[in-house]
């Protein structure tokens, strides 16, 4: 058995990162504002602009879920406002929405990307004008484990009922469609920087702009709402939300090597799809169209329901103790050992495997509308998202994960599978 544990995603650290660290320091600029800072938007600025039709402008902050809080804010979001959120996500994809005292409204997925439902989004914006009398005031499509949502039909629909888009593209760092990176289609597009994406500052975010002066509210609100007077005036609520100078310093160097962390992900897919692909029902997934370029952050597969894995029967008897799948910061005991909405039980008999073989996976993010938290939001549903969270699980990938990572990861599926006891239907 291997000694070290194969993570599910980790970005890779390189000298670079301690150069801008220590001229931080030498420069004694350890505060969230800096030469790093502005260094790190620009060299965003120039990544995502690459190919695109307009220019954007960037704004570093402390955590994505800072840059989603501010885009909604900026969008003019407030109490009894609903947003359109897409529900198959993490949930920092929603929580903002909450802070500002309006409600999410959760539209399903399609089949092909695993991403917001075109067609369901239009259903819900009509319901919704039905229904309150007033238009949604923002949407956030989410590229899901860094898969192209369809972005073509979302921004006709979105712009023919002149509501403003909030891409989160924070699993998408590096995604095209058309060519063009996500993030960029919409009025806001939302970055991570988080320690398991594809490039991190150990923590943070970045929120991408239309323009300058969109970049400036937002820096405004970052920054505490702090105005232009040589003491502390307030004339509105603002955050604490800027990065750091430290932490842009590793975002800096991060940059560097951002197109190698992206190849090797695709790589790593690659290799998943052709090891598997003789594997009765294993499924991996994929570029849904010509027009998706995945980064890949994730790289996951769906178990058909009739495999059996060993141990099956064992699954979800015992109530979690710890945190699950290096989930750190998971310290809130469960009352019970199942929900109403869990992974089918070969799911979870595959993940404790792997787990033994000291192979972190994980499930699919459990849809924001299975939520008990958000019981009472409305939501706009088909069985997609739900169906996948059944059957989903999620593989090492990232830049640290290799060639033979992958093999040993593939050879321990094989052997942790008992059988498929009724062939799949193709």
């Amino acid at each position: 058995m291997r000694k070290e544990r194969i993570l599910l995603c980790l970005a890779h650290m390189s000298g670079k990162e301690q150069d801008f660290i220590k001229e931080a320091f030498d420069q004694n600029w350890v505060v969230p504002l800096g030469p790093n800072v502005n260094g790190f938007e620009k060299d965003l600025e120039n990544f995502v602009n690459e190919q695109s039709l307009v220019t954007k402008q960037v704004v570093a902050l402390s955590a994505g879920t800072a840059a989603v809080h501010l885009a909604l804010i900026a969008c003019g979001v407030g109490a009894g406002d609903e947003v359109i959120v897409q529900s198959f996500t993490f949930c920092a994809s929603s929580h903002p929405i909450t802070y500002l005292g309006a409600t999410p409204v959760f539209v399903d997925s399609e089949e092909e990307s695993w991403n917001m439902d075109p067609e369901l989004l239009e259903v819900a914006i009509k319901d919704r004008i039905a229904k309150t009398g007033k238009k949604p005031k923002a949407i956030i499509p989410v590229a899901l484990y860094g898969m192209p949502y369809q972005v073509d039909r979302i921004m006709e629909i979105t712009n023919r009922y002149e509501i403003p888009v909030i891409e989160d593209a924070a699993e998408g760092l590096g995604s095209r469609y058309n060519g063009r990176v996500l993030g960029t289609f919409g009025k806001y597009g939302v970055l991570s920087f988080n320690g398991n994406k594809m490039i991190t500052t150990s923590g943070g975010g970045a929120l991408i702009c239309s323009n300058a002066e969109d970049k400036n509210k937002v820096l405004w609100y970052a920054t505490q709402a702090r105005e232009s007077y040589p003491y502390y005036q307030h004339e509105a609520i603002g955050y604490n939300y800027r990065m750091s100078n430290i932490c842009a310093g590793i975002g800096r160097g991060q940059m560097t090597v951002i197109n190698d962390h992206i190849a090797h992900h695709k790589h790593v897919q690659a290799l998943y799809e052709e090891l598997l692909k003789d594997v009765p029902g294993v499924t991996m997934h994929g570029n849904p169209w010509p027009e998706s370029d995945s980064n890949f952050w994730l790289c996951t597969a769906t178990l058909d329901p009739n495999l059996r894995i060993k141990g099956q029967e064992n699954a979800y008897k015992q109530i979690v103790t710890g945190a699950v799948g290096g989930a750190a910061g998971v310290i809130h005991a469960a009352s019970k050992a199942t929900t109403d909405c869990q992974p089918n039980d070969n799911v979870e008999a595959l993940r404790v495997c792997l787990d033994k073989a000291n192979i972190e996976a994980r499930p699919l993010w459990k849809p924001m509308h299975k939520q008990p938290v958000y019981k009472n939001a409305p939501a706009y549903v088909n069985g997609v998202s739900e169906g996948l969270f059944k059957v989903g699980i999620c593989l090492p990938s990232g830049p640290y994960v290799t060639d033979d990572d992958v093999r040993y990861i593939v050879d321990t599926i094989k052997a942790a599978i008992h059988l498929l006891s009724v062939s799949p239907v193709l």
